[in-house]
């Protein structure tokens, strides 16, 4: 974890990261984002075990037609947790709902993969009338009824996994380098993906969620009911979807098609997991396409 909360730590790479750092207070944590150019607000959430960090080629394209903000959850990336901080995806969800607020975004679109998707939605649920519409990336919104994310859960949650995460430090050094397909991120890259976790007790926010997939099954459900009662479901969607992520396939991209009526699929073909790393070329060359043709169906003022 950043050890001096509100300050950039000394191994951020400012040439891979060429951005300024943003700092807020919410619910007694120091809380780190981008805000970077001006237009359409896309507000960029990550997932496991990852940070803003991953926007970084998306952000650098797409802040020349678009506000990017890109936070990190409390004990990830640059932002510090406060003592008693659990790192679950129901906290992180109050605290990008408050981080939105702190902004007073409005007409927002949210941009979300792996568990930023549960916390993105939760996050919306709690004032829906903030946000206009979603993209969407190998992600999912409902509780785990698989057998492989279930045996995933069980033994990544577990000791075997308590073992891999604190000591072996492994989703940043097995799950990051295999969860690209396109390219492989180079040694200077992956010090960034270290950054944050350099200790067993820094690891703590990349632990938890593994067994989260099965043990925040209320969470999940109580998202994918407010998603559906608020009406966040019936708005815009654009679903990208990386076709080698061996997590989030097609069945899941199916039902997420399913449960956002108004979407336009776009596969990143080829790319895998971290497709915002892995493609990200391709996912804003689809943003922008999306964005240009919603504007296109708009009658003349």
């Amino acid at each position: 974890m950043n050890p001096t909360p509100g300050q950039r730590p000394s191994w951020v790479d400012d040439t891979l990261y060429p951005f300024e750092s943003n700092f807020v207070d919410i619910d007694d944590c120091s809380v780190h984002y981008l805000d970077e150019g001006e237009g359409p607000t896309l507000v960029m959430l990550h997932g496991n075990p990852t940070w803003s960090f991953l926007y970084r080629d998306m952000i650098a394209d797409l802040s020349s037609d678009f506000r990017c903000v890109a936070p990190d959850y409390p004990g990830m990336g640059l932002s510090s947790a406060r003592r008693g901080y659990a790192f679950g995806p129901e906290e992180h969800a109050r605290i990008i709902a408050g981080l939105v607020q702190h902004l007073d975004l409005t007409d927002v679109t949210m941009v979300l993969q792996d568990w930023g998707g549960p916390i993105g939605l939760a996050a919306a649920a709690a004032d829906p009338d903030r946000y206009s519409r979603f993209v969407i990336g190998n992600t999912w919104c409902w509780p785990v009824d698989d057998l492989q994310f279930s045996a995933f859960s069980w033994l990544m949650g577990g000791p075997i996994g308590t073992f891999a995460h604190k000591r072996l430090n492994a989703f940043v050094e097995q799950v990051i380098p295999r969860a690209h397909s396109l390219r492989r991120p180079g040694k200077a890259e992956m010090a960034m993906w270290r950054g944050p976790y350099p200790t067993a007790a820094s690891r703590e926010p990349t632990h938890v969620f593994p067994e989260r997939i099965t043990g925040a099954r209320p969470f999940l459900a109580q998202t994918r009911y407010d998603t559906m009662s608020t009406g966040l479901v019936d708005l815009p969607a654009l679903l990208l979807w990386a076709t080698r992520d061996p997590a989030f396939g097609i069945p899941v991209l199916r039902r997420m098609e399913a449960t956002f009526a108004d979407h336009r699929t776009v596969l990143l073909e080829g790319a895998n997991h971290y497709w915002q790393d892995d493609a990200p070329e391709a996912a804003c060359r689809a943003i922008r396409d999306w964005f240009a043709d919603a504007a296109g169906d708009r009658a003349p003022a």
